[in-house]
């Protein structure tokens, strides 16, 4: 069995940074692709990040240039850094991890942008 738990979500002022971490366990295996989502009330839920063959990179528009992407191995971690935030940065965020045909979520941690 698969699990995914998010941490480093909060409440930051306008122009502030977070780390976002998801953290894995279970089996795997060798090929997956990994990728931050978000979710605002009101809002479908929507890709943010992904990572496919762990060097691949894709963005939301609404994010290039301010978020990256990236992970530890070592640690069964994948990393969300979110740098010059906004107000309508604020959601939910989610961890998806697409392995062997089966994929599987976070339960999320609460981003709020907010002065």
């Amino acid at each position: 069995q698969v699990h995914l738990v998010e941490s480093g979500g909060g409440l930051v002022q306008p122009g502030g940074s977070l780390r976002l971490s998801c953290a894995t366990s279970g089996s795997i295996g060798s090929v997956y692709t990994l990728g931050w989502y978000r979710q605002a009330p009101g809002n479908e839920r929507e890709l943010v990040a992904h990572l496919t063959d762990g060097v691949n990179t894709n963005y939301a528009d609404s994010v290039k240039g301010r978020f990256t992407i990236s992970r530890d191995n070592a640690k069964n971690t994948v990393w969300l850094q979110m740098n010059s935030l906004k107000p309508e940065d604020t959601a939910v965020y989610y961890c998806r991890l697409s392995a062997g045909g089966n994929v599987y979520w976070g339960p999320g941690t609460r981003v709020t942008v907010s002065s």
